[in-house]
């Protein structure tokens, strides 16, 4: 793949240093990662590596709007099977802002109760961003045996105040922590955060073009945090190329992204690219990632996905503004999709 003259040395000097470090380190194998850099993973109490592939869960719903526990579970389920490295919940694409207490409790045990090699990454941002409430889900997740806590950055804080905020988190919790930084969240303010907190194992990055800053992030933190990105996934295989080591995509194909993940860093690129065009050509399906668990026998067909409520200035378009429900039609190219193109790398799959 071409690189784009505007990362400059910077990105290529990253890119021969993780290569150089792989080489002196070998390549190891562990659940869920293919072969990797020794030096370059993090692992959370449980054992679990803290890279590749971990979807934003999400929340799923009876049509009277009641948390649905069972599917919860079933989601974590079908994270383990699919050898994923692990779910990240409950983020933007969980409707956090929906949340009460007692759901956000009740599904933390829900996912938690899956025994399996997939790590469980809880979130413990709240409306307001209530720095009590906050610190009682940390802590809450520490003592429950979750692998890791991840968090979006406060809006409109100082950087001194996000510090602030991100070390009580990881002191109630005594677990890794990942940062979602999101807003105009600056490189220099990650960097810092970096340096200030131990136990801060990877950013998030959605504050920018990730495939931009990451080759800094990367040099100014010495390798040491490692870049996630968002964005559903879409430009995952130039993120890897970058020295990626992680992606929060959707949940419906986070199987598929898995394996193109273990082939990339396993050097089988030319395959890892293969299945990644699988992946975009599905997810360009009309509807294709709000149906997929319910086609895959996840969810239960009459089940809803929480959404958080929209911002005042929200402006619908392309695909995420169509409106009515899915027709017939779409949840038929979607299941043939499914069994005539997918159907080897749904590891998932019951």
């Amino acid at each position: 793949m071409a690189k784009r003259a505007s990362r400059g040395s910077v990105a290529i000097t990253r890119r021969k240093f993780l290569r150089g470090v792989s080489a002196f380190a070998g390549a190891i194998a562990v659940a869920g990662l293919g072969t990797a850099n020794a030096s370059a993973i993090r692992r959370s109490p449980n054992g679990k590596p803290l890279a590749g592939v971990f979807p934003i869960g999400w929340t799923p719903c009876t049509p009277d709007n009641k948390l649905d526990l069972q599917a919860m579970v079933a989601q974590q389920e079908f994270i383990n099977r699919g050898k994923v490295a692990g779910i990240a919940w409950p983020q933007n694409a969980s409707a956090w802002q929906t949340l009460s207490s007692q759901e956000w409790h009740a599904a933390a045990d829900a996912l938690l109760s899956v025994k399996g090699k997939s790590a469980v990454i809880l979130g413990v941002q709240t409306v307001g961003f209530d720095l009590d409430r906050s610190v009682e889900y940390a802590r809450y997740a520490g003592a429950k045996g979750a692998d890791a806590i991840i968090s979006l950055t406060p809006p409109g804080a100082s950087d001194d105040q996000i510090i602030g905020y991100f070390k009580a988190l990881s002191a109630a919790s005594n677990l890794p922590m990942m940062v979602q930084a999101v807003g105009n969240v600056s490189i220099d303010t990650v960097v810092a955060l970096s340096g200030a907190i131990p136990s801060l194992v990877a950013v998030k990055d959605e504050a920018g073009d990730p495939l931009q800053r990451g080759p800094t992030l990367q040099a100014r933190t010495d390798g040491k945090l490692e870049d996630f990105s968002g964005a559903g996934g879409h430009t995952f295989f130039a993120e890897m190329e970058e020295g990626f080591l992680g992606t929060c995509p959707y949940v419906g194909l986070s199987d598929v992204l898995q394996r193109c993940f273990d082939l990339y860093r396993s050097g089988d690129k030319r395959a890892a690219f293969d299945v990644f065009g699988r992946f975009l050509a599905f997810d360009s399906l009309p509807r294709s990632n709000e149906y997929v668990l319910v086609a895959r026998g996840i969810f239960p067909e009459q089940d809803i996905m929480r959404v958080n409520p929209p911002a005042p200035d929200a402006v619908p378009s392309g695909r995420a503004g169509r409106r009515g429900p899915i027709t017939e039609a779409e949840k038929a190219e979607i299941h043939l999709a499914l069994d005539s193109y997918l159907k080897p790398y749904l590891v998932g799959q019951h």
